[in-house]
């Protein structure tokens, strides 16, 4: 449970290490201790399972994950994490992925969405890292963005999508192309590409396109897995929207980031977690 902060310093980053080699964990948080004093490691993983259940547990600010993991790897396990239910007193963690391997390095990470530590942490690395971490906090706390903002940047399924790919060199994503829906008393086929928007609530998901809203039963967590992340960017944690649908974004009276859709009135809430998805040119 997260002690109030009863004084006016400010509070301490709490983060999560997960690696399967014990001497790896060891060597990180040495490394972390001398470069960041004032982070608070609560908590370390094994595996990606026991990652997602100690982010469950903790609520932490940020989460270290070596790529390739037991059991559930730890692009696996971010997604996973990615999915986790927010309020107003926890945002999904920042990701930054361990791995020993040059080629997940540079090309998927220089986007900004999750950064990366390569194995055996060099402290002046290490130090890029955390000052772009601190900075990506900083900018979430804010959440301050000007009212007319494009995007930028690849959404977080975006990249562990890429890097799932290339953990996994022989396998094509087979993304979902048609949608089966309940349109009043009929099922309907709707073809993925037509589709502006995906909410969802706790049974359904509702599928909005510009002439039709139809209903289906499978969550957005599933969905993101299974639609092309170039095309769906997930918002928040209960909605995906088709990015060639997006009409601009604008702030509502309580400051929140809403993203207008082409040919609908309607706003879509972006939450805290997927404000880095527009940054003002």
């Amino acid at each position: 449970m997260n002690t109030p902060n009863t004084s006016n310093a400010p509070t301490r980053v709490r983060a999560i290490l997960a690696d399967d080699e014990r001497l790896m964990r060891e060597q990180l948080r040495s490394r972390l201790t001398e470069v960041w004093p004032d982070l608070d490691i609560v908590a370390e993983a094994k595996n990606g399972l026991e990652a997602v259940e100690l982010v469950r547990e903790h609520r932490p600010d940020l989460v270290f994950l070596d790529i390739r993991m037991p059991g559930l790897t730890g692009v696996d396990a971010a997604r996973q994490i990615a999915q986790l239910p927010e309020d107003d007193s926890w945002l999904v963690p920042e990701i930054v992925f361990i791995t020993a391997y040059d080629q997940y390095a540079v090309e998927a990470f220089e986007q900004g969405v999750a950064d990366y530590v390569l194995k055996p942490a060099e402290r002046e690395r290490l130090l890029v890292t955390v000052e772009r971490i601190k900075k990506r906090l900083a900018q979430r706390s804010e959440a301050a963005v000007p009212d007319t903002a494009e995007p930028a940047g690849a959404p977080l399924q975006q990249l562990l999508h890429k890097l799932s790919g290339q953990l996994n060199p022989g396998t094509k994503p087979d993304y979902l192309q048609w949608i089966q829906a309940t349109v009043g008393p009929a099922i309907q086929m709707i073809p993925v590409e037509d589709v502006l928007f995906f909410i969802s609530d706790e049974k359904y998901t509702r599928v909005q396109t510009a002439r039709v809203e139809a209903l289906i039963r499978k969550p957005i967590k599933e969905l993101v897995d299974e639609l092309d992340p170039s095309l769906f960017w997930q918002i928040h944690r209960s909605t995906l929207v088709n990015a060639r649908a997006i009409d601009g974004i604008t702030r509502d009276f309580r400051g929140r980031q809403m993203v207008g859709v082409k040919g609908l009135s309607e706003k879509l809430e972006v939450s805290r977690s997927y404000t880095h998805l527009f940054k003002g040119m």
